[in-house]
C-alpha cells in the first residue's frame, strides 16, 4: 500500500542535514542529465492558482510532481512519488515543510560553493517561514556564520542597508517591487534570491546584477518564463545553472571582491528528492 507522510512526520525526519544532503545529491543526477525537469505548470483558480510540478528521476527510481494550490487563504502542497520499475503509486506526502526544507537546502548549496571562504554574516530580507528555514539551513551548512541581520516588511532603510552589507544576503519575500538595492552591497557578497517567481514580481533592483560578476539560477528554462528579477535584464547565455557549478563543470566564484547572485525559483527534482529520502526514513 501507499505510504502517506503528514507534514509533522516531515518535520521531524527532513532534518536540515537531511534536506541538504538530499537536495546536493539531485543537482548532482540533473548535471548527467539522469532528471527530467519540465518548467512549472500554473492554471489559473477562482481566485487563485493551481501549480503542478512534475520530474521524472531516472537514477532515483522515481517519478511524481508537487502540487499545490493557492488562494489568499492559504496554501496546501502534495508531493506524489510513482515507482520507476512498477508504476505504482508509492507514497503521498504533504510538502509545506518539505518545500521549505528543500528550497532553504539549495540556498545553503549554493553559498556552500558561492559565498566567501569563512563568511560571518547573513543578511535576510523577509521574516516568514521560508526566511526562517533559510537561517537555520544556512548557519547549519556554514558554521563560520557569527551574526544574522533580519530586514522585514516595517524594517527602515538604515536596517535594510545593514542586512544588505552582510557577506550573504538572502531575499525571501513576497515583494512585487525590489527590496535589495545594489549600492547598499558589499564587494564580495553571496546575493540568494528566492522569491519573486512570477514576471510581474521583483526582489532585486538593476543595479544588483549590474554589479555581479556571476548570476547563476536553478533553471534557465523556468526562469526565462517566470523570474522577474532577470526577465529582460540578462543575456542568458551569461546565466550559469547552479547544477554545472555543483558538479565541477563551470567555475563559480572567480574571487573574493566578486559579488555573485543566485536566483532560485525552485525544482521539483528536490522535492522529489526529498520526498524520497522522507520515504525511506520513515
Amino acid at each position: 500500500m501507499p505510504v502517506y507522510v503528514t507534514e509533522a512526520q516531515v518535520g521531524e525526519l527532513l532534518t536540515p542535514a537531511v534536506a541538504f544532503a538530499a537536495v546536493e545529491a539531485s543537482f548532482g543526477r540533473l548535471a548527467r542529465g539522469a532528471v527530467g525537469n519540465p518548467p512549472r505548470v500554473r492554471t489559473e483558480l477562482p481566485g487563485g492558482v493551481l501549480a503542478v510540478m512534475p520530474c521524472v528521476d531516472r537514477e532515483l527510481g522515481y517519478a511524481g510532481s508537487k502540487t499545490y494550490a493557492w488562494l489568499p487563504s492559504g496554501t496546501a502542497f502534495l508531493v506524489v512519488l510513482f515507482s520507476l520499475e512498477t508504476a505504482e503509486l508509492v507514497a503521498v506526502i504533504e510538502a509545506d515543510t518539505l518545500g521549505q526544507r528543500r528550497t532553504a537546502a539549495a540556498s545553503a548549496v549554493a553559498a556552500r560553493r558561492l559565498a566567501r571562504t569563512g563568511a560571518r554574516t547573513l543578511g535576510v530580507f523577509g521574516t516568514g517561514r521560508q526566511a526562517a528555514a533559510h537561517v537555520t539551513a544556512l548557519r547549519e551548512a556554514l558554521p563560520s556564520i557569527e551574526q544574522v541581520q533580519l530586514a522585514g516588511r516595517g524594517a527602515g532603510r538604515d536596517e535594510r542597508r545593514a542586512a544588505a552589507g552582510c557577506d550573504i544576503v538572502v531575499t525571501a519575500t513576497t515583494s512585487r517591487e525590489p527590496v535589495l538595492h545594489g549600492e547598499w552591497l558589499s564587494d564580495g557578497s553571496f546575493v540568494c534570491a528566492v522569491g519573486a517567481n512570477d514576471p510581474a514580481s521583483r526582489e532585486l533592483d538593476d543595479a544588483v546584477l549590474a554589479r555581479a560578476g556571476l548570476v547563476c539560477t536553478d533553471s534557465r528554462e523556468q526562469a526565462q518564463l517566470e523570474s522577474g528579477d532577470l526577465i529582460g535584464r540578462v543575456d542568458w547565455e551569461t546565466v550559469d545553472e547552479l547544477q554545472d557549478i555543483v558538479a565541477g563543470g563551470r567555475p563559480g566564484r572567480r574571487g573574493d571582491g566578486e559579488i555573485v547572485v543566485f536566483k532560485s525559483n525552485g525544482l521539483a527534482a528536490w522535492d522529489l528528492a526529498a520526498a524520497v529520502r522522507v520515504v525511506e526514513l520513515v
